[in-house]
């Protein structure tokens, strides 16, 4: 999670234009106050995070602060208040028409509960801007996370709420941090329907993912019907990720970000909120997964056949002596099987994909088979 991942990433959007749209803004974010901090989390961990930013040596186990997901550092509290304050002043602008879409890429802290922190996210800054739009008086939000990761944070501090659909596609729970997210999660007993879980297989590529993306994600959302779609694009399924055990290449990622761009224009009147996440391949993925991200959101897409400024990758050998991709894509050109063409109970995929919908669709009136 080290901010160079951001640095990079705005480095090589700047270097490649997407920033110079004339239908971009780029904005500083303030800082969230207490006030709204707590219509999501605790008073007790914002003193503990603010104790524990005083005195980094300090060690809170029992609000997740000091462990090594989650070690303290000076300005901690400053710090992830603006992040949330980007998120919740994006979802902000979204809500009253003065954005389209809205990016920001150092968001997407997902695994924050309302009482601890947990899984490098101190607060979670999604769900505060998901609160916000609904205390603003938002009747239907969905939430499609795509992050390696379960979603767990978010899908917690909703899962009682028929407000929010909350659809994390993420690497098997069996395998992978935090343990939770199997298809079973479905809701609460006043929301059942509210959480969609797809856990797929370590070893995932792109032609399953998106196969499991274009069999889920889009009937749940035509049927949930939501007002604004908020997303988290945590890049840590790319086969280089050192934390997870997936296979997608850049070139799968960003087809799941048209996706989900094109999701938010047919059901939400474009109003997108999109953050950042997980992503760990700091040279080699992020900043290319996360400019593709970033110029979708701008509606300028970027060929994936485009080299890296010399300038881009001469920096990143300067800062990190590492040497830097040389183009935007991975040279692959994803393809898939649709669901309608049958599946294969013999295959962990389909029979995980098959698992969600079994779990899922009914709840919502749909064959889970079709």
């Amino acid at each position: 999670m080290a901010p160079v991942r951001v640095e990079l990433t705005m480095r090589l959007a700047r270097a490649l234009g997407v920033l110079a749209h004339a239908n971009v803004e780029v904005v500083a974010p303030g800082y969230a106050d207490d006030d709204l901090l707590t219509t999501v989390h605790t008073p007790e961990l914002l003193a503990a995070v603010r104790r524990s930013a005083a005195d980094p040596s300090r060690m809170e186990l029992e609000y997740g602060l000091g462990s090594d997901d989650n070690p303290c550092f000076p300005g901690m509290h400053d710090a992830s208040a603006r992040v949330v304050s980007g998120t919740v002043e994006m979802a902000q602008a979204v809500l009253s028409g003065e954005a389209d879409h809205g990016v920001n890429i150092t968001g997407g802290l997902h695994h924050a509960m309302p009482e601890r922190a947990s899984g490098f996210c101190i607060y979670n800054d999604i769900a505060l801007g998901i609160r916000h739009l609904l205390d603003s008086g938002v009747q239907r939000v969905a939430y499609v996370d795509v992050d390696v990761h379960h979603g767990d944070g978010v899908q917690h501090i909703f899962y009682d709420d028929p407000r929010v659909l909350t659809i994390s596609m993420h690497e098997t729970p069996r395998t992978l941090f935090p343990g939770t997210g199997y298809p079973e999660e479905t809701g609460g007993p006043n929301a059942e329907g509210s959480a969609v879980n797809i856990a797929l297989p370590p070893g995932t590529n792109d032609a399953g993912w998106l196969r499991a993306f274009q069999a889920v994600i889009p009937p749940l959302l035509r049927e949930f019907r939501p007002e604004i779609l908020v997303t988290q694009h945590g890049c840590d399924s790319h086969a280089e990720d050192p934390l997870a055990h997936m296979a997608l290449t850049i070139d799968g990622q960003r087809m799941a970000y048209e996706q989900l761009h094109a999701l938010a224009h047919e059901l939400c009147g474009g109003r997108w909120v999109v953050t950042g996440g997980g992503g760990y391949a700091v040279v080699d993925v992020v900043p290319r997964a996360w400019t593709h991200l970033l110029a979708i959101v701008a509606d300028a897409p970027i060929d994936p056949e485009t080299e890296l400024p010399e300038s881009w990758r001469s920096y990143v050998n300067e800062r990190l002596g590492r040497s830097a991709p040389f183009r935007m894509t991975d040279g692959a050109t994803p393809t898939f099987a649709s669901w309608e063409s049958g599946y294969d109970p013999g295959d962990w995929l389909d029979r995980a994909v098959l698992a969600t919908r079994k779990a899922s669709f009914p709840l919502y009136g749909l064959d889970p088979h079709w």
